[in-house]
């Protein structure tokens, strides 16, 4: 079921344009939304989440305006960055107590099952914490008021292969529950091990947006590997 729209979205800077941007994302899915730095990532997941405005184009989620039903919206999805911006001398327990105030789904079990994933100590700062660490606080604090879409920027950026691997993982245990997971990479070998669909953005355009298996049957060529055709791609090849 589709419960995010995005339609016709543009945004222009002096030296870089998103254009015409459109793709919709289903519940128990998970999309890989890939691309070099640079291509356009971060202003479309800020756009959706109204955090950029666009100068044109249509964002929906669960079949409501962005624009009047913010709050609301918001309550039903979970956002995480791949760093945390967190008070960085405040105790994590301190911290998850504030977070859980905006939310009336918020699920102190759930976030007490991610806190025991992910070897957080909620008795530490994040100044104690790795960067990895910091990564799955972003992400364990995002997942603990039972969102319905999980949109993340860069979530495996920071970690450490084994890390990487576990957080996939989740992603796979989220998809099972019905949740729709939308994160942006240029780590093409995390889509390949767990994306259902491929979302590919470059100089700030959408070339294709596709389940993975019809990206592949489609532009990649022999003994080509997901990671091989995107670098094809990138390099000049794709002119659809």
């Amino acid at each position: 079921m589709e419960i995010v729209q995005v339609k016709d979205l543009t945004k222009k800077y002096p030296a870089f344009e998103l254009s015409d941007i459109s793709f919709s994302l289903n519940s128990g899915r998970i999309t890989g939304f890939v691309g070099r730095n640079g291509a356009g990532k971060t202003t479309t997941i800020k756009s959706m989440l109204n955090m950029v405005h666009p100068d044109r184009g249509e964002i929906s989620f669960f079949g409501k305006p962005v624009t009047g039903n913010e709050q609301e919206i918001k309550k039903r999805i979970g956002y995480s960055t791949g760093t945390v911006s967190w008070y960085p001398r405040k105790k994590i327990l301190v911290i998850v107590d504030t977070v859980k105030r905006f939310y009336d789904t918020w699920d102190d079990e759930t976030c007490r099952k991610y806190f025991s994933l992910f070897g957080i100590d909620d008795r530490k700062t994040p100044l104690e914490l790795s960067e990895g660490m910091k990564v799955k606080l972003n992400l364990a604090l995002a997942l603990s008021h039972r969102a319905e879409v999980l949109i993340l920027d860069e979530p495996t950026s920071g970690l450490d292969p084994f890390s990487r691997n576990e957080l996939l993982d989740v992603f796979s245990l989220l998809k099972q529950e019905g949740t729709a997971v939308f994160f942006s990479t240029h780590i093409v070998s995390d889509l390949e091990k767990c994306a259902d669909d491929i979302i590919y953005i470059s100089k700030g355009k959408i070339f294709a947006s596709l389940p993975k298996e019809e990206f592949l049957r489609r532009y990649s060529g022999d003994g080509e590997s997901l990671e091989d055709t995107i670098l094809r791609l990138e390099g000049g090849a794709f002119h659809a």
